[in-house]
């Protein structure tokens, strides 16, 4: 069973059909909406502030969601997909976004809807992501708009999959 503890008065709290690999840690003022995952070695820690997930998050295998004390909270959309290792650290994110595996998304930065980021990015504090684009490299910028294929077959198709790898561990 996943590591779920308070801290500071704050409980997680989960909508429904949402899947936690043994060994995540969710910790303090964290809320999820439904059919999110967090998967092997992953942490999203809400001590500092409160972390916010939408429907159909998938935070993947090593990822870590923080925030800072009193100062930036982290908040994810719908259908929004952590890649391993990723680090997303008080910020904001709307709905049908990819972010890639490795990458780092610092504090005050907006990643607005239909977008990627690359893996390996590094988005510096304070960078907004337009919508519909791809940003890459360090420090991160961007390279491209994103094609309706792309959006379908990477940022959809990802999110879907996970709700779908998920059900494998809950049989």
């Amino acid at each position: 069973m996943a590591l779920i503890k308070s801290c500071r008065g704050k409980q997680p709290e989960f909508g429904k059909e949402c899947w936690f690999a043994e060994n995540a840690s969710i910790i303090g003022d964290v809320q999820m909406g439904d059919e999110c995952s967090v998967w092997f070695n992953a942490v999203v820690r809400g001590d500092v502030n409160s972390i916010r997930l939408g429907n159909k998050v998938n935070i993947q295998d090593g990822a870590v969601l923080h925030c800072t004390f009193e100062k930036t909270k982290t908040t994810l959309g719908n259908n929004v997909s952590v890649g391993h290792n990723a680090l997303v650290h008080g910020c904001t994110v709307e709905d049908n976004v990819l972010i890639g595996m490795g990458s780092i998304v610092m504090d005050n930065c907006y990643i607005e809807s239909g977008s990627i980021i690359a893996a390996g990015a590094v988005l510096l504090e304070g960078t907004r992501v337009e919508s519909g684009s791809i940003y890459a490299g360090v420090p991160a910028k961007k390279v491209k708009n994103i094609s309706p294929e792309l959006f379908e077959g990477e940022v959809m198709r990802i999110a879907n999959n996970y709700v779908k790898y998920s059900g494998w561990f809950k049989e």
